[in-house]
């Protein structure tokens, strides 16, 4: 049986998905599996050192953790970045979807519980994902220790607050944010899940640059960093899991 000309050529991108090796995993893991079909679907993925995650080899401050999750080697080709911790109770990090204008690079703080690997995976316009991985050591503790912020006199009066700048990159520019809140993930005794969920980077006519879902994993007071190509403004607005909805304009 002879098959149109169309239908081998639609075919392809499903064969060459099929065919993709995932290569050996550079951070082994009895979890791998697990957030394979659930986070991804079961769908074809690579590792690739190409994605880039960066964080310090130990977790001095297990609350506050520095992540730089960087893409930049598949340029306009990413389409969306899921980060997590796999022995996180809280798993998920981000969900991060950048635009034509903000390249695939992400910097972010987050809590860790204990010694876990870190992954990112880089969903290409062909639907392969590109898992990059890390491992990174912790004493522990992270997730489940009290906020910080509720300790400070006052902290609701300022919940929300955005502090920022952007930085001039040669050609693009870097944002660098800090938001007000305590991000509470529900693992301390008596205080429920109150977090900042979504949050979109808008240009100057409105324009969606970037979204983002934003999971308990991430630190209280949480860091945002974004690499923008092109001028004018831009708004950074959030909404927490409660409903409260914040906004910041970034000149």
């Amino acid at each position: 049986m002879k098959w149109p000309l169309w239908c081998l050529l639609c075919s392809l991108p499903m064969i060459a998905l099929a065919a993709a090796e995932p290569g050996k995993d550079p951070a082994p893991s009895v979890m791998w599996a697990f957030y394979h079909k659930q986070l991804l679907g079961e769908a074809p993925f690579v590792f690739d050192e190409r994605v880039r995650l960066l964080a310090p080899p130990f977790a001095e401050d297990a609350r506050q953790v520095p992540l730089e999750i960087d893409a930049r080697a598949f340029g306009g080709d990413v389409v969306r970045i899921l980060a997590w911790a796999e022995l996180n109770p809280l798993p998920r990090i981000v969900d991060f979807q950048p635009g034509p204008r903000v390249l695939p690079w992400l910097s972010i703080r987050i809590r860790i519980e204990q010694a876990t690997p870190l992954r990112a995976a880089v969903q290409t316009r062909d639907g392969l994902w590109h898992v990059g991985s890390t491992l990174i050591d912790a004493a522990g503790g992270g997730c489940t220790a009290p906020s910080v912020v509720r300790t400070q006199p006052g902290w609701e009066e300022h919940l929300g607050e955005v502090l920022g700048a952007r930085y001039p990159r040669g050609d693009s520019s870097r944002l660098r944010l800090q938001v007000a809140h305590p991000m509470d993930n529900g693992l301390v005794s008596g205080i429920p899940e109150f977090y900042l969920n979504q949050a979109q980077l808008l240009g100057a006519d409105g324009e969606v640059l970037a979204r983002l879902e934003l999971f308990p994993a991430v630190s209280e007071n949480p860091n945002l960093g974004f690499d923008l190509q092109g001028p004018g403004r831009t708004r950074l607005v959030l909404r927490d899991n409660s409903g409260n909805a914040f906004e910041a304009t970034i000149p």
